[in-house]
């Protein structure tokens, strides 16, 4: 299998091939830096994503508090654990790197929060 790919790792933007040849290894051509091709093949067998996103939070100056996954999930994954973050209902107040939720899905990545919100009395 052949695949045409832009590189995200650094700022170039990279348009590189990634193919898959007989033995089970992976060709990866056009890339610049030497993470390219780390990149492409994760992307290739395993790809993986961040999931920013917001919770609902009460007692606070705003309605949804910013949250994100600790480290990237397998993009397999993603809707359900939409389907669990969109549960939580969290408290003021809340600190920047607070979790959220503890061992998403069972994977061992935490939901933390992206911003500090304090308790708002109205």
């Amino acid at each position: 299998m052949k695949k045409d790919m832009t590189c995200i790792v650094c700022p170039i933007g990279c348009q590189m091939t990634i193919e898959e040849k007989a033995d089970g290894t992976y060709e990866v051509t056009g890339n610049t830096c030497k993470r390219g091709p780390k990149y492409a093949i994760n992307e290739m067998t395993n790809p993986t994503r961040v999931i920013p996103t917001t919770v609902v939070i009460k007692h606070a100056m705003l309605p949804r508090l910013p949250v994100k996954t600790a480290e990237p999930i397998p993009k397999g994954q993603i809707f359900d654990a939409m389907a669990a973050i969109n549960q939580v209902v969290v408290e003021a107040p809340i600190k920047t790197g607070d979790v959220v939720i503890k061992d998403l899905l069972g994977l061992g990545i935490d939901v933390v929060a992206t911003r500090t919100m304090d308790k708002c009395s109205f």
